[in-house]
C-alpha cells in the first residue's frame, strides 16, 4: 500500500481514538467508571468497558461526519463479535454471566457531538 493508505489508516486511528476519548468523557459525566480501553479477546475487541456499580457497560463506538453516518456503521458481524468477546471477559467477574450488563452504541459526530444508545444490542 502506497503513503496514501498509510496516511488514511492514522487519521482513521487518530479520529477513532478522539471519539473514544469523548465516549468516555460522557461516560465518566453519567458517574460511571471506565475499567478497559480496547480489551481484547480471541474474538476481537470492545471499545470501552465501564462500570455502574454492580453493572458492567460494553460500549462500541461508532464516529463518522454525521450521526446517521456513524449509525450506518454498525454491523451484525459487530454486534455478535462484542457479546462474544463480552461473553469472555464475564468469565472472569464475580457473578460471571449472571452479571447485569449493557451493551451500548455510542455514536460520535460532527465537533464532539455524542449519543449513546443504551442496550442497543439487547440481550438475552
Amino acid at each position: 500500500m502506497g503513503q496514501g493508505g498509510s496516511d488514511r489508516g492514522r487519521r482513521a486511528h487518530i479520529a477513532g481514538a478522539a471519539a473514544e476519548e469523548i465516549a468516555i468523557r460522557a461516560y465518566l459525566d453519567r458517574g460511571y467508571t471506565l475499567a478497559e480501553t480496547r480489551w481484547r479477546c480471541p474474538h476481537g475487541e470492545i471499545d470501552l468497558i465501564l462500570r455502574n456499580g454492580a453493572q458492567v457497560i460494553f460500549a462500541e463506538v461508532k464516529s463518522s461526519a454525521t450521526r446517521d453516518k456513524a449509525a450506518a456503521r454498525i454491523t451484525a458481524g459487530q454486534m455478535q463479535r462484542v457479546m462474544a468477546s463480552a461473553s469472555i471477559f464475564l468469565d472472569g467477574e464475580p457473578q460471571g454471566q449472571l452479571t447485569d450488563v449493557r451493551l451500548d452504541v455510542v455514536l460520535v459526530w460532527g465537533v464532539g457531538e455524542v449519543e449513546i444508545l443504551e442496550n442497543a444490542y439487547g440481550h438475552g
